[in-house]
């Protein structure tokens, strides 16, 4: 490897500490880097004025890997860019679970071996998430993480349907629900009761929020199956929509979300020879 693109979190790292950090050890690995961000800062917040910046998508062309600095949500930011750009990623942990980073920050010295070509590349899967309404498509994402579906703060409860291949599994009346991928397992969907799937699988996990019944329980189904979200009544108010943690778009009684494997995929890089349980029982057994 002989080319990076590094993309720091300022929010989490200021003065890009370990962004410096991981360029000398490169630089001296034989391997040149460039520094872009992967989100816009507010306007009121001071960069270094030492570091310059590139514009990510145009870095990525020339890119052999996606170095990124901060916690998951630094990696859900860029896992888009990169992906579209057939780019792999390294994460670097300074955030607090980190689950998707290959490396915490004390171990940036080994980004020396990414030199050598010592590495693996695991393929994850990613979601195709399609709103529409009235037979028209008002919007469209990619996800890593996972689609939430989950009432406004007003909002009482919303009524859910999820069907697959046209077919009814579940209705319910309640909080939400999150259809999420097994790199998202153990996120949202973890926290709402879901089952941890190991990463490397494909299925496609759809658990409830705060069903108001005691029969609905969560779904894990193949990867090849297409999942429809019917949004029915909605007490007071509207629901929303949030891809990966991102902006929520506004959901409407009668609308239906549309959820399905994506072509896409994410490609992240390993350093060292970790396994999935291993890293649920560091982070999470606490």
């Amino acid at each position: 490897m002989k080319h990076v693109v590094m993309t720091p979190n300022p929010y989490r790292d200021r003065t890009f500490r370990y962004a410096r950090e991981a360029e000398q050890i490169l630089r001296a690995a034989g391997i040149s880097s460039k520094t872009c961000l992967s989100f816009d800062v507010d306007k009121n917040f001071e960069l270094p004025e030492d570091m310059e910046t590139a514009p990510l998508d145009e870095a990525l062309k020339e890119a052999e890997c996606l170095i990124c600095f901060g916690g998951d949500g630094t990696i859900l930011h860029a896992s888009k860019a990169a992906s579209a750009a057939n780019v792999p990623i390294l994460g670097v942990n300074i955030g607090t679970l980190g689950f998707m980073a290959e490396l915490e920050s004390s171990e940036i010295p080994l980004l020396a071996r990414l030199a050598t070509d010592e590495y693996q590349i695991d393929e994850r899967m990613m979601l195709h998430v399609c709103l529409r309404r009235d037979g028209n498509i008002v919007f469209e994402d990619t996800a890593l993480n996972d689609a939430v579906i989950t009432k406004g703060a007003v909002a009482r409860v919303i009524q859910i349907s999820a069907s697959f291949d046209e077919v009814e599994a579940i209705r319910f009346n309640g909080d939400g629900i999150v259809v999420a991928t097994p790199t998202g397992s153990t996120a949202y969907s973890m926290s709402a009761g879901g089952p941890v799937v190991e990463p490397s699988a494909r299925n496609i996990l759809l658990t409830p929020i705060c069903a108001h019944d005691m029969q609905t329980r969560g779904i894990v189904v193949s990867a090849e199956r297409k999942v429809r979200i019917s949004v029915g009544r909605i007490l007071r108010r509207n629901a929303f929509l949030s891809v990966d943690g991102g902006r929520a778009v506004k959901v409407f009684t009668g609308d239906t979300i549309e959820i399905s494997a994506s072509r896409q995929t994410t490609r992240l890089i390993h350093l060292k020879d970790k396994r999935f349980f291993e890293i649920i029982k560091n982070k999470l057994n606490r």
